[in-house]
């Protein structure tokens, strides 16, 4: 009996000292983003000197450039590029849209959906009919619809505490809604900007088209202007007009690369932990958030790592995708050539949500029991308030990850998402509104992380 209670107390002490270990580990990662961080100033560079990056633009090749040298100034170990062919589609002119009531003719803002294609040269003006959903296009029929223009309504719900859900039960009107109303002759459609915020910024975003279906032009229409369409729509029921104009094309799929640097493993070289965003972002602004701080804040995490001298056992890699916006293009490309180099990835860690005051962490791929075994690293990032480990996480850009590598475990970056979908999407998206305490946060917390997996892996 005695020997048991010395061996459990053997076993206790150990973990103690792990314990301990881990934690001034993570307290140096942090001090070292706090007080030498380099996130902030990296996306500063990549806002305000090279700016929007739509894939298949000169600045997404810029900013592939710089992303490159600037790994490499950081001494990885491995720095490269993997090349990914991504769609070209250009906005073209500012558009142009009207509200028109009668001889009245009042001026909204609206954006041209991403991939949409162009309205006639003259613009576009005809009837317009307001539905909440794609299950209201099958009520109205062709009958309803025919000859018109379809308006999406359908605001953000209140209710949800985390807002990327209240974005994902509105988001099929953007995604597929011309498609499905082009189905009943439609000919063309307006869509409420997808955010809780009252402004008058169109937030822009992908459409997807059926391939076998007739193409016709969509733009997101601000939540200020969406509001006052609607009221004028119940005033005056069959008497308003809408107008609009955009000048976007498509040019043919164009050469670019994800940007991949690596930390060598000193026990499992091809064994993985890869943090990355998407490098690529919309057209009408800087693309801070979405997904500067995601990318400037993967970057950051390896380098706290390298910076304190950590010589990790498995290898770890950082990873800017490319084309996550309008294709996935990015993500695809880097599962597809991890499982023809028969590559292992323990662990994926996306951060695709701003650069907002970090929570936690969701998983995806975890049993119950391998989830509640992480308890003691919630104490861990107590401290930092980065604690909220849960179920269920991860992004577009790994999610290819998990059929091509099996037992892979893909995580997402938690921030505070009151107020992304203010910005999200929209000429918002710039530098200033991104706070330079937070991301650095945010760094810290994905590298402690990375330290967690690499130190433990999850059993």
């Amino acid at each position: 009996m005695k020997l048991k209670l010395s061996a459990l107390a053997i076993l206790l002490s150990a973990a103690t000292i792990a314990m301990a270990q881990d934690s001034l580990t993570i307290r140096k990662i942090y001090d070292e983003a706090l007080v030498n961080g380099k996130s902030y100033e990296n996306l500063r560079y990549l806002c305000k000197n090279i700016g929007a990056r739509l894939s298949g633009s000169p600045n997404a090749q810029k900013a592939v450039e710089w992303s490159k040298k600037l790994m490499e100034s950081y001494g990885f170990d491995h720095v490269f590029l993997q090349e990914v062919m991504v769609p070209h589609w250009v906005r073209g002119s500012k558009e142009e849209a009207y509200i028109i009531d009668g001889k009245n003719k009042i001026p909204v803002p609206v954006a041209a959906l991403g991939m949409s294609v162009a309205t006639p040269k003259d613009g576009l003006t005809a009837d317009i009919i307001e539905v909440h959903s794609l299950k209201q296009l099958d009520t109205l029929g062709e009958a309803g619809i025919k000859g018109k223009i379809v308006f999406f309504n359908r605001p953000f719900d209140a209710r949800y505490i985390e807002t990327l859900r209240a974005y994902g039960t509105a988001g099929d009107q953007r995604n597929m809604g011309p498609a499905a109303a082009a189905k009943y002759g439609a000919v063309g459609v307006i869509v409420r900007s997808l955010t809780e915020s009252l402004d008058n910024y169109p937030h822009t975003g992908a459409t997807r088209y059926d391939p076998t279906g007739n193409n016709i032009p969509a733009a997101a229409i601000s939540t200020i202007a969406a509001n006052e369409l609607s009221n004028l729509l119940k005033q005056k029921s069959g008497s308003i007009k809408f107008s609009f104009k955009q000048s976007s094309y498509h040019l043919p799929d164009t050469l670019s690369y994800n940007v991949v640097g690596e930390l060598i493993g000193t026990e499992n070289p091809n064994k993985f932990i890869t943090v990355g965003g998407h490098l690529d972002s919309w057209d009408l602004a800087e693309g801070a958030h979405d997904d500067g701080t995601g990318v400037m804040g993967a970057l950051e995490a390896v380098r706290l790592l390298k910076v304190l001298g950590y010589k990790p056992k498995n290898t770890i890699r950082v990873v800017f995708f490319i084309n996550e916006e309008n294709g996935d293009k990015g993500g695809l490309k880097y599962a597809e050539l991890a499982a023809a180099n028969k590559e292992q990835h323990i662990a994926a860690i996306e951060t695709d949500l701003g650069g907002f005051t970090p929570r936690g962490f969701g998983f995806t791929g975890l049993s119950s029991e391998q989830l509640q075994n992480l308890t003691p690293w919630k104490k861990l990032f107590e401290p930092y308030g980065s604690d909220h480990l849960v179920a269920g996480g991860g992004g577009s850009d790994i999610g290819p990850l998990k059929e091509k590598s099996p037992g892979i475990i893909l995580i997402g970056l938690s921030p505070d998402s009151q107020r992304y979908f203010d910005v999200h999407h929209s000429a918002n998206d710039v530098f200033e509104n991104v706070n330079k305490r937070e991301l650095e946060l945010g760094a810290a917390s994905m590298s402690a992380l990375i330290y967690l997996i690499d130190q433990h892996g999850f059993n």
